[in-house]
């Protein structure tokens, strides 16, 4: 079932517009009907990419209440079938649509155990280059939206004493990348956000999970305007990430690097900065 939350063509701006509900499918749980028994999830940018891997990867599960949310309805609906979710179409970084969500989550599957941000957008190009609206776009979708829902679901997990907080990174977030400089900036906000609020939630039952990816194998290039190019690291694909969150939520990791090889070059960088930074200038 696919709930629109989008902004109408004909009126120009940031608009919202409630969802409206389609006829539930045949053998699908009736909307609000809830099992003791389970727990919810809620998955950004479910559309395509990670998200959609890490919603696959948790309907493959028992025990696992899901509602998914992405920017294309025809996409979030597929996905939706194919994990027997609720879905609810939404640009998080519309005023107002990440109440409309929560709310919609809260009502739909009660309250909210485990959220997965993967909402993202990159750009590729000298930041000179870069259109001033597409850096407003990358910060709002990457990091802006992610921070504003997380807001919003966290009280609950707290008043309940247990939960978790999945943020989807980027390898780029952590060693900065050449020609991604704000989608590197932004990701690296999401990386020392995931790092204080863990420290502000210890003791609370609810823990922060930050996963850091390094090249996937998704449509994420060709969105960002250029394709891949370099021979390492090499693309992996996304369902090797969402089987990183689905361990990292079962452990209570707080972050995990895919491929876990990653983590060499952030500690090279973090030991030794002066060359990484030579040999990062040298090699890309």
């Amino acid at each position: 079932m696919v709930h629109a939350f989008s902004r109408p063509r004909s009126v120009p701006g940031p608009q919202v517009v409630a969802p409206g509900a389609d006829h539930a499918r045949p053998g699908r749980r009736p909307l609000g009907a809830r099992d003791p028994r389970t727990r919810t999830a809620l998955v950004t940018g479910a559309s395509s990419g990670i998200g959609a891997a890490v919603a696959r990867r948790l309907g493959d599960e028992d025990g696992w209440r899901l509602v998914l949310t992405g920017r294309d309805p025809a996409r979030l609906r597929q996905i939706a079938d194919d994990t027997s979710a609720t879905a609810f179409a939404a640009d998080l970084t519309l005023p107002g649509a990440d109440r409309q969500l929560a709310d919609f989550t809260l009502a739909a599957a009660g309250p909210v155990d485990l959220l997965v941000a993967g909402a993202g957008v990159g750009w590729a190009g000298e930041f000179l280059d870069m259109p001033p609206h597409t850096i407003d776009e990358v910060l709002d979708i990457n990091v802006l939206a992610t921070l504003r829902l997380v807001r919003l679901l966290l009280p609950g997990m707290v008043a309940a004493g247990s939960g978790r907080v999945v943020l989807i990174g980027s390898l780029a977030g952590s060693v900065a990348v050449r020609d991604e400089a704000v989608y590197s900036a932004a990701k690296a906000a999401i990386g020392a956000f995931a790092d204080s609020l863990r420290y502000e939630l210890r003791g609370t039952g609810v823990g922060v999970t930050h996963v850091v990816p390094g090249v996937v194998d998704t449509p994420f290039f060709e969105r960002r305007g250029a394709p891949y190019r370099r021979s390492r690291p090499r693309p992996v694909p996304p369902e090797r990430v969402a089987d990183a969150v689905r361990t990292a939520v079962v452990r209570g990791r707080d972050e995990v690097y895919v491929p876990s090889w990653l983590r060499l070059p952030c500690r090279v960088r973090g030991a030794a900065p002066g060359l990484y930074r030579r040999l990062a200038a040298r090699f890309g």
